[in-house]
Parts: structure tokens; sequence; C-alpha cells
């Protein structure tokens, strides 16, 4: 994959959040489309939060090819799967049961090694190389698709404000015991991994978030988490918001089309 400047961030804003769902659908089945047809499967990672509830416009859309998803985790809490904190269990909940995706297309982490988190991590960084080893020839896996989510403080996936995680840059999947967010213990995919995907679109909602996306798209010297997130060429990055979310950014919008 070429390595240059990261393209800016394309803005899509929309007045309610039914248009966001909608539109974030279309967004998710044209790049499901592109993956099949390079590579007959769709690689996806998730991040958790209120993100699982905007793909719901994905649910009994006949144009979606869930046979050919493989999801992925953006970051995952040290949990059991059913616990209400895990990411997997959120997922399941919203949009899994509801869909015909494969069990075993979908990588969730190994609870036996939750007491033992540099093992976790590596068991599921060597999940990643089973995956995409042969398939690639980056040094890190190339996901057609990573959605994130962005928290109030301006983190994503598990990569907070001021951690060390964010330096990191050869680890494919990291762990952390120390989130100030609970649940503590989490393992997460890093920046190497997320600037590598050919895309990555944010999704965030509501006024709560107009004045952390402010900074982040519009002073991205700042250093948040979320403003890190920059796709090396020819990858693209999106942010899917609504206007409540984008009332006070200046950054440009982009009319939403397929």
């Amino acid at each position: 994959m070429p390595h240059g400047p990261p393209a800016p961030p394309v803005l899509y804003s929309f007045p309610h959040n039914d248009g966001l769902v909608t539109a974030l659908a279309a967004f998710i089945i044209k790049a499901q489309n592109e993956a099949i047809h390079k590579r007959d499967r769709f690689t996806l990672a998730i991040s958790g939060g209120s993100l699982a509830k905007n793909l719901s416009g994905l649910i009994g859309n006949p144009h979606v090819k869930w046979d050919k998803w493989h999801i992925f985790f953006a970051d995952e809490r040290c949990v059991p799967l059913d616990d209400p904190d895990s990411n997997y269990h959120l997922i399941e909940t919203e949009l899994l049961t509801k869909v015909d995706v494969p069990q075993q297309h979908v990588h969730a982490i190994d609870v036996s090694l939750l007491d033992d988190l540099d093992e976790l991590s590596d068991a599921y960084e060597k999940e990643l190389i089973r995956e995409f080893a042969n398939r690639e020839t980056a040094r890190f896996p190339v996901f057609d698709l990573i959605l994130l989510g962005m928290g109030p403080d301006g983190h994503t996936a598990s990569l907070f404000p001021g951690h060390e995680l964010l330096t990191e840059e050869d680890r494919w999947v990291a762990w952390i015991d120390d989130s100030p967010k609970p649940p503590p213990r989490r393992i997460t995919l890093t920046y190497p991994v997320i600037n590598h995907a050919h895309r990555c679109a944010f999704v965030a909602a509501g006024s709560g978030k107009e004045d952390i996306l402010h900074i982040v798209l519009d002073k991205p010297e700042e250093g948040l988490p979320s403003s890190r997130v920059r796709l090396a060429q020819p990858g693209l990055l999106y942010w899917f918001v609504d206007d409540a979310a984008a009332a006070k950014t200046e950054y440009p919008r982009t009319p939403f089309k397929v």
C-alpha cells in the first residue's frame, strides 16, 4: 500500500439521525461491493458504543452480502462476551442476531485468556495474521473498512488522550489496563492498523459531541486521539455526523452521494 500525505477527512452532516443511518448503510454497502469485487470478501472492524445502533440501516437490506463479511473488533473490553460492557455483546444484540453473518466470520476475543492481557492481545493479533497474512503485502493488515466512534474526551477505539499507546508503532493489537473509562482492561487496534485501512469512517451524533468534534476537526494540532486517525494514501477517512454534532465545527461539509 503506497504511503504519502494523508488525504483530508470528508465530513458528511445530516439534519437528523435517520438520514445519517441511511447514508451510512449505503456507504458500507459500496465499500462491501468494491471489496468483494476485488477480494471476494469484506473485512470490517467495528468499535462499540452508540455506533452499533447506527448500523440498523443494514438490517433487511437485500444488497448486503452477509456471507462475505468478516467482522473484527476495533477494540474490546476484557470481559465475558455476554457481559453488557462487551463490544461483541453490543454488536451481537444490535446486528448479529438479526442478520446472517456466518459465526466463523465473527472474530471475537478468546475469553479463556481474560486473565492475561499479554496473551489476550497476542492471540487477537495472531487472529489478524491468520486472516490477512496471505492476502496482503503490507506490513500491517489492510481492512476494507474500519468504523469508529468518538468519546467526549476525543478518544477512539481504546486510544485515550495522553496514553502511551498513542505512540505505538509496531504492535497490531495492544492492551490497556488503566482506561479512564470503565472497564479499565481492554485491547485495541493500534494506529498503524487503523491508518492502513482502505476506508475509515467515524460516526458521531448529538449535541453532546459538538465541542469535541470542533476540536478534532478544526484543531487537529491538539493531537486528540480521534485527530490522529489519518489514513495513509490511498486510504480515505470519513465522518458521518448529524447537524447537532457539527454545530460548532467550521470544517467544510461535503454533500453525500454514493
